[in-house]
Formats: C-alpha cells, sequence, structure tokens
C-alpha cells in the first residue's frame, strides 16, 4: 500500500469535504459505539477481564521468544510448516514461493490485516496469481480499488448506493444485469458471485486473531463463513499472522475473546470462531493438505523493551476509532496507511518512519476515550505523547511549531510570568474580537478561522477563576 501519511492534513480536508463519507462515518458512530457500551455494561465482570486480557498480552511479550518457539514446535508436529519472516519482502516471497509449488493460478483470501501491511495482493497480481477478497468488506474495497478503511469494517466508508454501483458496474459478466439496492441481495449477490471461486482456488489465505502456542493451531474470528470456506476446500491452507498474536493457552483465547466481541461489534461472541490445527489427518472429511504459517516480524522485534511495547497487546478490536472524534471526522485513508485511528497513529510512526507520519501522533484531542475502552488497556493518549516529543527532539517538526513549543515552555516554567502574559493575551484577544466576541482571523489559528470564527476568551483566565474558587471554599 502507498504510504500518503505525510499528506494527512491534505487528507483529511478532502475527507471532510466528503458527503458520502460524513453519511458512512455517522453509522459508525451510532453502531458500534452503542453497542460496545451496551455490550460491557451486561457482563459484570468486563473490566476484570479487560486486566486478565491484559496481563495475558503483558505475559506473552515478556516471553515472547519462549511462546514464538513452542508454536513453532507445535505446528511441526502435527504436520505444518512455520516460516519466520523479518520482513513484508521476506514474507511475501515465502508466500510465493508456497503458491509456485502447488502451481497455484487463483488465491482466495479471508480478512487479514498482514497481508493489507505487506501489500500481498499487488504483489501475487504481478506474478500472475489472482488474489480474490472473500471478506464482504474487503471484496467491496478490492472492486473498489481501494485499501481498507477500518480494521474491522474495510468498506465502513461506503454507502450502499456506492455499493451498488460497483455491483452493477462488475457483475454483469456474471449475469446481475440490474442495479440492486437492497441489502439482502446485494449480499445473496456476492455470495453466489464468490462461491464458485472458493471451489476453484488453489490456496486459501487467511490472517490469524490468535497463534496458540499450546497446541499450535491458529484461530479465525468472523461473522462471515467466509473464512471457513477459504481455508477449508483449497488443498493449501496459508495462514499470514505478526509475532505477537500468540497466546500461551486455549483458556487464555477463550478469556480474551470474551473481550474482543464486545469491543469490536458489541457482540458477545462472534458468529464464527474457527480452530485450524495442521493440515488435514486422514481421518479428517476435509480440510488442506498442506498448512503453513507465515510469521513476520515488520519491525514488532524492536519495540520490545521500548516505550512501543504496550502496542503489541493489541488485538486489532477497532474500540479505539470507534470512539475517536478525529476518526469520526476524517475517516480511516486520512491516514494514509494501513492503520487508521488511533491505533494507527500510534504504530504507524514505528511502521513507515516518524518522518513519514509525523502528523499522525497530532491528530488527536487526548480526549483519553481510546484507552478509556480498549480492552486491553493501551495507553495511546502516553504514546502519542512519546511521538510528539521524539518529533520536538529530532527536529522532525517544523521550525515554527518547535519555536512556538519552545516559547511556551519558556512561560510554562515561570508560573508568575505565565499567568501575566495569559491575562495580557485575553485582554489582547478581546480588544481584537471587538462587540462581536469572534475573531474571523488569527494568525497561527487558521486552521479554526478558515472555516469558522473563532471566540473571544471573556472574564477571568483559568488560574484566576480556580483561585477565587479556592477562596470562597476557605
Amino acid at each position: 500500500m502507498q504510504v500518503t501519511s505525510r499528506k494527512f492534513k491534505e487528507n483529511s480536508h478532502k475527507a471532510m469535504q466528503d458527503e458520502n463519507l460524513r453519511a458512512a462515518l455517522g453509522r459508525v458512530k451510532q453502531g458500534f459505539t452503542t453497542a460496545r457500551s451496551v455490550a460491557a455494561s451486561e457482563l459484570p465482570e468486563f473490566e476484570d477481564l479487560r486486566d486478565k486480557a491484559r496481563d495475558i498480552k503483558d505475559e506473552v511479550l515478556e516471553n515472547l521468544d519462549y511462546y514464538l518457539e513452542y508454536f513453532d514446535e507445535k505446528v511441526t508436529a502435527s504436520g505444518g510448516h512455520v516460516h519466520w519472516c523479518s520482513s513484508a519482502k521476506d514474507a511475501r516471497e515465502a508466500i510465493l514461493k508456497i503458491c509456485r509449488d502447488v502451481d497455484a493460478k487463483t488465491v482466495t483470501k479471508g480478512k487479514s490485516m498482514i497481508t493489507e501491511e505487506i501489500a500481498l495482493n499487488k504483489f501475487l497480481a504481478s506474478e500472475g496469481i489472482e488474489p480474490i477478497e472473500t471478506d464482504l468488506g474487503e471484496y467491496i474495497i478490492q472492486l473498489a480499488d481501494e485499501p481498507p478503511s477500518h480494521i474491522i469494517g474495510p468498506a465502513v466508508h461506503k454507502t450502499k448506493e456506492q455499493v451498488t454501483e460497483l455491483f452493477y458496474e462488475h457483475h454483469q459478466q456474471y449475469g446481475y444485469t440490474e442495479r440492486e439496492e437492497d441489502p439482502e441481495k446485494l449480499v445473496g449477490e456476492a455470495r453466489a458471485v464468490l462461491r464458485h471461486k472458493y471451489v476453484t482456488a488453489d490456496v486459501g489465505i487467511t490472517g490469524a486473531n490468535f497463534l496458540v502456542a499450546e497446541t499450535g493451531s491458529t484461530v479465525i474470528v468472523t461473522n462471515e463463513g467466509n473464512g471457513d470456506l477459504t481455508q477449508s476446500l483449497p488443498k493449501t491452507h496459508i495462514v499470514v499472522a505478526s509475532l505477537e498474536k500468540v497466546i500461551p493457552t486455549l483458556e487464555d483465547v477463550s478469556t480474551v475473546m470474551r473481550v474482543l466481541a464486545r469491543s469490536a461489534t458489541g457482540q458477545e461472541m462472534s458468529v464464527y470462531t474457527t480452530f485450524s490445527t495442521g493440515p488435514k489427518r486422514d481421518d479428517d472429511i476435509d480440510g488442506p493438505e498442506n498448512f503453513h504459517v507465515i510469521l513476520l516480524d515488520g519491525g514488532r522485534s524492536e519495540m520490545i523493551g521500548t516505550e512501543l511495547q504496550e502496542l503489541l497487546r493489541c488485538i486489532r478490536c477497532g474500540a479505539c476509532m470507534n470512539h475517536c472524534p478525529v476518526y469520526h471526522a476524517v475517516g480511516g485513508h486520512s491516514y494514509g496507511w494501513v492503520y487508521p485511528g488511533p491505533i494507527g497513529a500510534a504504530i504507524n510512526p514505528q511502521m513507515v518512519g516518524l518522518e513519514e507520519a509525523r502528523h499522525l501522533p497530532n491528530a488527536s484531542t487526548f480526549c483519553g476515550r481510546c484507552e478509556e475502552v480498549c480492552p486491553v488497556r493501551i495507553p495511546l493518549p502516553k504514546i502519542l505523547r512519546h511521538w510528539r516529543e521524539e518529533a520536538f527532539e529530532k527536529q522532525i517538526a517544523p521550525k515554527p511549531e518547535r519555536w512556538g513549543i519552545e516559547l511556551w515552555g519558556f512561560f510554562a516554567k515561570r508560573p508568575a510570568l505565565y499567568r501575566l502574559a495569559t491575562r495580557a493575551a485575553v485582554k489582547l484577544l478581546s480588544l481584537m474580537a471587538g462587540k462581536k466576541g469572534r475573531l474571523k482571523s488569527l494568525p497561527f489559528g487558521k486552521g479554526w478561522t478558515s472555516v469558522r470564527d473563532l471566540p473571544a476568551p471573556q472574564g477571568a483566565t483559568f488560574m484566576e477563576q480556580w483561585q477565587k474558587k479556592q477562596k470562597r471554599e476557605g
């Protein structure tokens, strides 16, 4: 996927002018957010489960080498193969070799953010292998030739009308010559088109929500049956996952799953939870003859032992972006790479470089809602502050921005001078606003005043009001 994080401001401005996107994002706010709140409130032990899920992930990260080696041993013992890949290039080449070994012409794919991260579809197509997305959301954006805009709802930025036009354009070759607007019929149309592709695919590729060290199993959690068809019908099943997806035991998986679905979609449990352990055995009715697991590092091992380690607790539920006011305003594509929202703002600088993604940590109001709803309690605001500090220290931020921070720091270290300057600024802005009480333009504030007036400060400063309150209360 092409990285456009450097153009975050341009991307955001364009997104906020998109009426279709506005309508689509409104449904995210109303649907996922409310559902998560209800699901959490109906489970008395939900907060305790969040603590347990966090502790399980921390245990894994503290002993990652042990659990990964144990997982490798179990996969091998079951007849599967594990491929250790340090980079996206290594992962793509390993997948290509597996496909070449079975002379694959078509590949069906279940939903996988890691395959997005390594840009697998474009690579396979360039090598003469057709990748076919089978998750409905992924299938829609594949037809639109767009990247996903959400971790769990890749096509959440699309309206029903846009999907209708996509299907009308691409499905006429399959005999669908009418524009279908009924959602159920659209789903049925996609199902019918994909059904033949499942059966004829040479290789099935899925992601993994979890890798179970205890049994060597891989786990996918979905609300569609496409994942099961993708991994069981072709003769070869390839699982693509990153290192931190490993979980010690089956019991640990059950614990984390209780917070995953509730945080993601507000469900008690997703419709399908599928465990795969090695290739088909002699007495199995169906299943793949070959089973491969691609383990991607992709810069994650560098995060162990640093301020960024807690990011590796992420279970990709999407709750942080579902509750983020910035994501609701600009959508997922504005972030310019695979991972959008608060988790993207925190992890993308590590993945694509801080110079490329320096705008993303600043795309936050620090309201703290992301940390409040994270099922594994990742301190996202703290990590965003870390990136801001690093951008300042490495002089990646523009000079005017650094000068402004240095000037603020000068006053902030001198409380008396800070209070004096604040009072002076309040009076100056009030004079500039005049009787109307608002400013149409302001130096260094064009991001606000270009689209709305800025209300002038009124009354005493916060410090003055606080002192008066303290006196009143004795």
